[in-house]
């Protein structure tokens, strides 16, 4: 049986409860053997695998590329609410920020895989009445034009938090004993934490079939071997 080549994992956002779930199963994975954080400030988290860089400007990483070259992927989990948000603000935290990372690493590691957290609704047509749901639309749209090996945009509804995290949101403590029955009754709008980073190792590893990859796509790729 052929090996599974080991990747080297970019992942942002590993301050935020998504970021930090996903970075938990990179590590916790021996299809991953190192990863790279970057961060506005530190995130306390150490381990073997982990390497981390600071840098405040999402806007521009033209100063440390250097250091973001030689990955194999890249799970892009940085994100904003669009709650309270103009569109052109929200615009700007989202599409902007995101091509202008996708943009660097695709020209800095042409065989990378960028995995983007998008959402449960996002809008492919641009052209809908949810503001967010389309500018998630356009960015998905356009990583897909980047000269990347593959991209894959997932798609989550409610993430149910991984154990013992840090950076899980308050709220979700008067939610997480409703999972169980909103899983059974809504199979296609929840899953784990968990899950949506293995389904990302597995899409960076092993590839899949389409770019785009809603609740029970990526539910079903960790149950499969």
């Amino acid at each position: 049986m052929k090996e599974t080549k080991k990747i080297r994992a970019i992942v942002t956002g590993a301050t935020g409860m998504v970021g930090e779930g996903v970075l938990h199963e990179c590590l916790q994975s021996p299809e991953v053997e190192e990863v790279l954080i970057i961060n506005r400030k530190p995130s306390g988290f150490t381990h073997p695998k982990l390497k981390e860089i600071i840098h405040q400007d999402f806007f521009d990483v033209s100063p440390i590329q250097a250091q973001l070259k030689g990955y194999d992927a890249c799970f892009f989990c940085l994100g904003v609410s669009s709650v309270g948000m103009k569109e052109e603000e929200y615009t700007k935290m989202t599409y902007s920020l995101t091509m202008h990372v996708a943009e660097t690493l695709s020209k800095l590691n042409p065989e990378m895989t960028f995995c983007y957290v998008s959402g449960s609704g996002t809008d492919s047509t641009e052209k809908g009445r949810s503001m967010w749901a389309r500018v998630k639309g356009k960015t998905e749209n356009d990583l897909m034009k980047l000269p990347f090996k593959a991209v894959y945009n997932f798609r989550p509804g409610y993430m149910h938090p991984t154990p013992g995290l840090r950076n899980t949101l308050p709220y979700y403590k008067y939610l997480s004993w409703l999972y169980p029955v909103f899983r059974k009754v809504f199979p296609g709008a929840a899953s784990t934490l968990a899950e949506l980073g293995q389904g990302m190792i597995k899409v960076a590893t092993k590839g899949y079939h389409k770019p785009i990859l809603e609740v029970k796509d990526f539910v079903a790729l960790t149950k499969t071997p």
